[in-house]
């Protein structure tokens, strides 16, 4: 059969060819045909074909955080830490159904000019659902955020939606990265060992990377480039063969963050050749090399030191990736194959890139002054960020031709009638004059309010190696404004104008000594390719700001434990004590949001109401009232917090257990009803063992955490007994 492009003829006259048989039967009789050396090269990311056996060529690293990235034109949505503002897991489902189906066309038509290189690929490396446990973290940009749970539900929804539904054929193969306890420093993650306690371990770090395997069915794993509890973890046993593939049952395959498999001799010194490092990566479970490290494989075979049968092990699972995903079967039996390559970046898309991104923007602070009207004399969008289109993007980014700017976004929506001004007013973050000679701007008299675009973009924050101006090499070691963003909005504040503050950052900034400077902020992250529609949006009015915070923005670092500590103690909102600037879960509306009537049924048992008594068996029905009291419809996130008030061992002082978008029309009331399954009131013993205590709970809903008094939270006491 004739191959497109420059690809070698490929025989494909043999039974792994046959979609009528098994997976396995396929897959054992292609691995069974293979020499040594033909098998090691397959567990390389840049595979090379195998004429002979009809195999094509291969690459297996693919990016696609908020979008197809790297290859091209792909509808570029706000970045990971802006879905996860929206606290919209359906909304997260169906951002990465698109995705999925424009890389699915991406990867046909590629195919088809015999393109097979990098990125053009069916497995992509994607969620990153390690924790932001830290603001000063490079990459916290790319994570659900700081709350395990919050984190679980997103990544079941990313890699439900990635991998499809089709009972035969994946749709693309999700991974869930970096396996386990991974976020920084990201200049030390080479060498770095990440120590944390059994609790912590298993009450923190572990929880979503479980619901992503057992319930979202990832098909593939990344580890980290760290170690943890002293293995590495693209090697660890424990990591590896105990808890993923024995404990949680993980049926696919393992691969390494890139080149992460040569720090095992040569920065963790755990061994002391590449023969021994490739020999211990793959006995304890790790399949696939990002990187040439597994070229070693060969000598560590003739060393002694791994066997074939246990390479072939790692070369099966691979191939079974490979054939669940029909790169084996005719294009005609892959119903995804048919996905058109108009799909990218269609109508569609785009206007999804849109809701995710208004959903996202987070109203900090209103004194009134918003939403702004359009018939404004003079408007002032100023700011380094204000017409920069590097900040609507984020790191692992995709390719538009349209990035609409905070100012295009705001001038698209204008009267006829208004004027504009614009400046950048400062430098993103060097030392030069504020609004002087470059950055000269001027408010003009006739100036009824200004937008300032503040904030970081992914030149100063982002992965280690890859963000040249970050002081900290990927990492922030300062977390205010940069440069002389501060004084810029200082002058600004005393031309006496209303000021309206928009913050586009993948990570936490201190913003205790900006609010007073600011009659509004809005904090929007890197919202991606209709960020400034969005941003617009919610400025002049046309959408109601509803996204929550995913993260903790602390008053000053010196509310944090050091950035090496991996100690849960007095990070997040969880198990910090001191109160922040703004909460995990806050966020204002244009409208206020009442909750009453909060009600515990347990079937079976006595009737619902504020009190209620469960046994360890039983399920919990938490129901509450929900009430739109302004005059403008809007969108509600109803948050389920609960306490264990009479614990026994250290727990977290609140923890998020449920969560829910509801719309509400001006006047509306609605119930809700969210369900508490018993693994969600267990706390951890010394040894990680989690076990349900009876006791009190106290089951708190509202619009954010029980604890702040603009949530309107109402509560109500679960009592926990053993069994009779």
């Amino acid at each position: 059969m004739k191959q497109p492009g420059n690809e070698p003829q490929m025989n494909t006259d043999h039974p792994w060819f046959d979609p009528s048989l098994g997976t396995r039967e396929r897959v054992d009789t292609l691995v069974g045909a293979m020499t040594l050396r033909e098998k090691i090269a397959q567990m390389l990311h840049e595979a090379p074909p195998i004429p002979r056996l009809g195999v094509p060529a291969y690459n297996w690293w693919n990016e696609c955080l908020h979008g197809v990235a790297r290859a091209g034109q792909a509808t570029v949505f706000p970045q990971a830490i802006g879905m996860a503002a929206t606290f919209d897991a359906p909304l997260v489902f169906r951002v990465f159904d698109a995705i999925a189906d424009e890389a699915r066309a991406k990867h046909h038509q590629a195919a088809k000019q015999g393109n097979r290189k990098i990125y053009f690929g069916l497995t992509y490396w994607t969620p990153n659902i390690n924790l932001f446990r830290d603001p000063r973290w490079g990459r916290g940009q790319e994570t659900y955020g700081e709350d395990p749970y919050l984190t679980a539900r997103l990544a079941v929804a990313a890699c439900t939606a990635m991998q499809g539904d089709d009972p035969k054929h994946l749709k693309l193969v999700a991974t869930p990265k970096h396996f386990a306890v991974h976020s920084g420093p990201e200049p030390l993650r080479h060498t770095f060992d990440a120590v944390v306690s059994e609790r912590d371990l298993r009450e923190t770090y572990l929880p979503h990377f479980k619901a992503a395997v057992q319930e979202g069915k990832a098909a593939s794993v990344m580890g980290a480039y760290n170690r943890t509890l002293g293995e590495p973890c693209c090697g660890s046993r424990r990591l590896l063969q105990t808890i993923l593939r024995e404990e949680w049952g993980f049926e696919g395959y393992v691969v390494s963050d890139c080149w992460a498999i040569k720090d095992f001799h040569m920065h963790h010194k755990v061994t002391k050749t590449r023969e021994e490092s490739v020999a211990l990566a793959v006995r304890n479970g790790c399949d696939l090399n990002c990187g040439d490290a597994y070229g070693a494989l060969l000598d560590a075979v003739k060393e002694g030191l791994v066997t074939e049968a246990e390479i072939d092990v790692s070369v099966k699972r691979l191939f079974e990736a490979r054939m669940r995903l029909g790169l084996f079967d005719p294009e005609e039996k892959v119903p995804y194959a048919a996905i058109p390559p108009s799909v990218v970046r269609c109508p569609k898309h785009l206007d999804l890139a849109l809701e995710t991104a208004r959903k996202s923007i987070v109203l900090l602070k209103n004194d009134g002054v918003l939403p702004l009207s359009r018939n404004l004399n003079v408007i002032g969008v100023v700011g380094p960020n204000a017409d920069n289109k590097t900040a609507m993007l984020a790191n692992y980014h995709g390719f538009s031709p349209n990035v609409v700017t905070v100012a295009d976004g705001i001038l698209d929506r204008l009267s006829v009638g208004s004027e504009m001004t614009t400046g950048t007013g400062c430098h993103l973050y060097r030392d030069e004059p504020v609004l002087e000679g470059a950055h000269r701007f001027r408010v003009r008299p006739r100036t009824d309010a200004i937008v300032a675009v503040l904030g970081n973009t992914t030149e100063l924050e982002g992965e280690e190696g890859g963000v040249a101006l970050s002081d900290g090499g990927g990492d922030r070691v300062r977390i205010g404004l940069p440069g002389r963003q501060r004084e810029l909005l200082e002058a600004l504040h005393a031309q006496g104008k209303p000021i309206v503050l928009v913050v586009l950052s993948g990570s936490p900034i201190d913003l205790s000594d900006v609010a007073p400077y600011c009659n509004a902020i809005l904090y929007a992250w890197y919202p991606g390719e209709q960020g400034g529609n969005a941003v617009a949006d919610v400025i002049f009015g046309d959408c109601n700001p509803s996204g929550r915070l995913p993260v903790t923005l602390v008053r000053s670092l010196d509310q944090l434990p050091p950035f090496e500590d991996y100690a849960m103690a007095g990070r997040t909102y969880r198990f910090m004590t001191e109160a922040p600037q703004y909460r995990f879960g806050f966020g204002l509306s244009y409208t206020r949001f009442a909750y009453a009537n909060l009600a515990l049924d347990v079937p079976g048992r006595a009737a619902a109401g504020p009190q209620a008594v469960m046994q360890p068996t039983d399920t919990v029905e938490v129901g509450v009232e929900v009430s739109n009291a302004g005059e403008r419809d809007g969108d509600e996130v109803v948050q389920l917090y609960v306490s264990d008030v009479e614990a026994s061992v250290p727990v977290p002082r609140l923890h998020l257990e449920g969560f829910a978008r509801v719309s509400l029309k001006a006047g509306e009331t609605r119930r809700l009803t969210f369900t508490l399954k018993p693994e969600q009131l267990v706390c951890y013993r010394d040894d990680g063992t989690p076990f349900l205590e009876p006791g009190d709970f106290r089951i708190s809903v509202g619009g954010g955490q029980p604890d702040d008094p603009a949530s309107g939270a109402v509560s109500a006491l679960l009592t926990l007994v053993s069994e009779a």
